[in-house]
């Protein structure tokens, strides 16, 4: 059975899943060159021209049941395909995030995690965090769930408690209604504060690490948040957390303003990782296993990953690294499908090279290099940006779209954030070599980071090695490679042979405010516009 998914939300996407296969994955945003893109008409053409076969039926994943969007693409959808069955999957915005975690983590059963902006609206009320089961082959069932309105002036006691009461009657699990923020919205307080789109939360994330604990703002939740599950907004006019302060609101965040921000920053990114915490320890017995998945937007979130595997060491966890929106057209696909062919195999997520279709390169471009001169121009302390094959789903490159650099430079981390315009606080990635990540950093009951979707520390003999990829918290985020991506492989070991250092710096090819490139003339676009030193195609052996 192939089952056409549609996510038509910010960072929309559409996903062709064929017998729980995924076949084809695009972003509309890397079509269009508009970031988190919201309609995916592109991405639908695009997707119908490269079907492998015939499209049995259409799924339109959405926050809400009555949206003209969601009409106009239906029709849409129908006079590109012959297809006649079409669904919407819009009850729960949460539901469809929980299905694409669980089948691409490769577990039998699991708990899932869901925290995100909004979820799906229901009388004025959104989603703000849910808890769900997953089994085969389309058994998601609810165990907690939270609904926060989205006008404070509707908002009355009476109001939520009759709402919660007919939610669990329809979910039969935990429900809250109430009038306050949910833990993602918190949050984003700090990021508007800096000056940032909400969205970009991991900019926040950055500059927590610079904060003082002796400083952090308490008790942005109730004392209670774990007996009665329910996240109170305890914002005042005195704290930066009630945004309606715009006078504390900043354009830029500098190395002389950054301190109080950095506070706030780390007294949001603490709370609501313990949060998370407490609302697993909490259900984790009724879910009866052992197995975690971690998604939504706040599944970026890598510090608060990190804290989770640490905090439980019990548990297996799997952090869905197309978390956001985008993989919500993979998860309504693949639970179409299951649902209706009763498809128990289990199929795990390998790899995110999905995106479109490969790129055409001209021919008699570039002048010929070897993985080896590469690498002499790596330790050379010379930029690097690879193209090749399909670009990544996910925002991580993970070797297909990266810009490279050798993490030993001491002000590598300057650098190479003033080449993608970035902000001076922002840490940068690594990729080491799957056998070498232990030696470097503290693995933590783990082998493997093949999505780069959780930080680690660094071993403390090597604080002062590598200085273009250590925060200043002395963590940084990898991506552990072996043999499935091999031309990523072959330059870091031969960087390894050269210089004895098992990893690279590894970012995204891509300006800020840019979607990741996609195409060949996106490349040599983004190229042309820096000072990127090489632009390195491994497959055909060239480079300009």
């Amino acid at each position: 059975m192939r089952v056409l998914g549609v996510a038509p939300c910010h960072d929309s996407s559409v996903a062709i899943i064929n017998n729980g296969v995924l076949e084809y994955f695009c972003k509309e945003e890397r079509l269009t060159r508009v970031k988190r893109d919201n309609l995916p008409y592109h991405a639908m053409r695009e997707a119908v021209k490269n079907a492998k076969g015939v499209i049995d039926t259409c799924v339109i994943a959405s926050p809400t049941w009555d949206d003209s969007a969601n009409n106009s693409l239906e029709v849409y959808l129908k006079k590109l395909t012959n297809c006649k069955t079409f669904t919407r999957m819009c009850d729960s915005h949460h539901k469809v995030h929980s299905a694409n975690a669980f089948y691409n983590s490769g577990f039998d059963k699991a708990m899932c995690f869901v925290a995100d902006r909004v979820g799906s609206y229901l009388d004025g009320f959104r989603e703000g965090e849910s808890i769900y089961t997953a089994e085969y082959p389309a058994n998601l069932k609810p165990l907690f769930k939270s609904y926060y309105l989205l006008d404070k002036g509707m908002y009355h006691d009476q109001r939520n408690n009759l709402l919660a009461e007919d939610l669990r009657h329809q979910h039969n699990c935990d429900i809250t209604a109430s009038s306050t923020m949910g833990m993602v919205q918190v949050y984003e307080s700090a990021t508007i504060l800096i000056g940032q789109h909400p969205l970009e939360n991991g900019k926040t994330m950055g500059l927590s690490a610079y904060g003082n604990k002796e400083n952090i703002t308490s008790n942005l939740f109730h004392d209670n948040v774990v007996n009665d599950s329910k996240f109170l907004f305890c914002g005042d006019n005195n704290t930066a957390l009630n945004v309606s302060n715009k006078h504390l609101c900043i354009s830029e965040v500098t190395q002389n303003n950054y301190k109080i921000y950095a506070d706030y920053a780390l007294s949001v990114q603490l709370q609501t990782q313990e949060v998370v915490g407490n609302l697993i320890e909490k259900y984790i017995q009724q879910a009866n296993t052992k197995n975690v998945c971690i998604t939504g937007g706040y599944g970026f979130n890598v510090v608060c990953n990190q804290y989770l595997t640490n905090r439980f060491p019990d548990l297996k966890f799997y952090f869905e690294p197309l978390a956001d929106d985008s993989g919500n057209s993979i998860g309504a696909a693949n639970y179409v499908c299951r649902e209706a062919t009763k498809l128990v195999d289990i199929i795990p997520l390998r790899h995110t090279f999905f995106n479109h279709v490969e790129p055409y390169i001209p021919p008699n471009i570039g002048k010929n290099v070897t993985v080896e001169q590469i690498a002499k121009h790596l330790m050379d302390g010379k930029i690097v940006a690879m193209f090749n094959g399909k670009a990544e789903a996910s925002p991580r490159s993970l070797g297909n779209r990266s810009i490279l650099f050798d993490a030993r430079v001491k002000n590598g981390k300057e650098i190479i954030n003033k080449i993608k315009r970035r902000e001076w606080y922002r840490p940068f990635a690594c990729s080491v070599l799957e056998e070498d990540a232990n030696e470097y950093f503290d693995m933590e009951r783990t082998t493997k980071s093949p999505f780069m979707t959780s930080s680690f520390n660094i071993r403390p003999k090597y604080k002062d090695s590598f200085p273009a990829i250590t925060h200043v918290d002395g963590t940084c985020r990898i991506q552990t490679v072996d043999k499935s991506v091999p031309h990523f492989r072959q330059i870091i070991k031969k960087f390894k042979d050269i210089t004895g250092t098992g990893m690279l710096l590894n970012t995204s090819f891509n300006l800020a405010g840019e979607p990741l490139v996609d195409s060949f003339d996106d490349a040599v676009k983004t190229f042309e516009s820096t000072e990127i030193d090489f632009l390195w195609f491994p497959e055909q052996g060239i480079y300009l």
